[in-house]
């Protein structure tokens, strides 16, 4: 089968691989469709490592993709050969504590597609998954659509970590997929004011396509006066979802004594800073989001039902022979691209 291989910083290789097998009960072999690239494939493609995570070449990486199902295990009764499914690339233990409290993202013995030391990615002809990461999509869901709901799960799920959005102003700081993605979650949960920031107009142009009440451009706009106009006493939540320092500092100002920063975006380095003073004089609380914890059937109904429209997401589509100019494009912002996508 063939395989996309990381081989190097910024090397890729398409390869030929023995293809997979089940080999649990419990396990589901899925023929891939559709592969979206992450900005966490970008980070283990241009630098070789996230945090303390590092990749030993050849590493294949990939997490958000949809297929079609080839073949189950004995103890599989829900999936038959042929099913379309969106894939959930968390694949935790059940046994943990994190597990039993309800916490299966943060398990302790965790493995998530695409991650070095846990399990290859996606990016291949054929993956093996268990059944439980294996969510069936109704006939009219496309498999690009299937495969953004897993950035679309980390975006409801960022929102519903905050609790009641419901007439509330926020700012999502970042507008790539998964910027998009809170900005969904908060125009569905009711949100009463959202501006969107980037450095790129042709993002910017798509949040306000999704529904974003406000946008505005780091590079050469006052955010923080554009929200003042609206909202004068600022803002009660701020998603940074661009892994950027800026972002951070700029958010401190951005949110009202009592607000929230949730922080989704990873950064390329190791220690954020705040303004101690001005973060304890507005008693700011600051929460962190993990991926995404049981909102992953959510995103897909979200998309199924016509509630969160995405099609407009997906820019650029790429053969496998094609990947290396795909991450390229992805890595260096190129030509307005906002997602892109594989298709085996």
């Amino acid at each position: 089968m063939k395989s996309i291989q990381l081989t190097g910083i910024r090397k890729m290789e398409l390869t030929e691989k023995e293809k997979p097998d089940i080999r649990s009960d419990t396990d589901v072999l899925i023929r891939m469709q559709a592969v979206g690239i992450c900005g966490s494939d970008v980070h283990y493609y241009v630098s070789g490592k996230i945090g303390s995570q590092r990749v030993r070449y050849p590493f294949s990486v990939g997490h958000e993709g949809a297929g079609i199902v080839e073949k189950t295990g004995n103890a599989v009764s829900d999936l038959h050969y042929g099913d379309r499914v969106a894939i959930e690339p968390a694949m935790p233990c059940g046994e943990c504590d994190q597990c039993k409290e309800g916490r299966p993202h943060t398990c302790r013995n965790l493995r998530f597609l695409g991650c070095p030391g846990q399990a290859d990615g996606c990016l291949s002809e054929y993956i093996v998954m268990p059944q439980k990461s294996c969510l069936p999509i109704p006939d009219h869901l496309s498999f690009e659509q299937a495969a953004i709901s897993e950035p679309l799960a980390i975006g409801l799920y960022a929102v519903q970590t905050v609790g009641e959005t419901k007439g509330k102003n926020a700012a999502v700081l970042g507008s790539g997929p998964i910027g998009l993605s809170v900005l969904a979650g908060l125009k569905s949960a009711g949100a009463r004011y959202v501006c969107v920031t980037d450095k790129i107009d042709a993002r910017l142009s798509i949040a306000l396509a999704s529904g974003a009440d406000a946008t505005c451009n780091v590079l050469r706009d006052d955010v923080a006066g554009c929200v003042r106009q609206h909202v004068p006493q600022m803002l009660d939540f701020v998603f940074e979802c661009c892994g950027q320092q800026e972002a951070l500092d700029q958010s401190i100002r951005l949110l009202k004594p009592g607000g929230t920063l949730s922080i989704i975006g990873i950064p390329e380095f190791s220690h954020f800073s705040f303004p101690v003073d001005e973060l304890r004089h507005k008693e700011i609380t600051i929460r962190n989001v993990r991926r995404q914890n049981g909102c992953d059937k959510k995103a897909i109904e979200a998309i199924a039902g016509g509630n969160v429209k995405v099609e407009h997401w997906i820019t650029h589509r790429f053969a496998p022979e094609a990947c290396g100019q795909a991450f390229e494009l992805v890595a260096g912002y190129r030509d307005g691209v906002m997602k892109a996508m594989i298709h085996f």
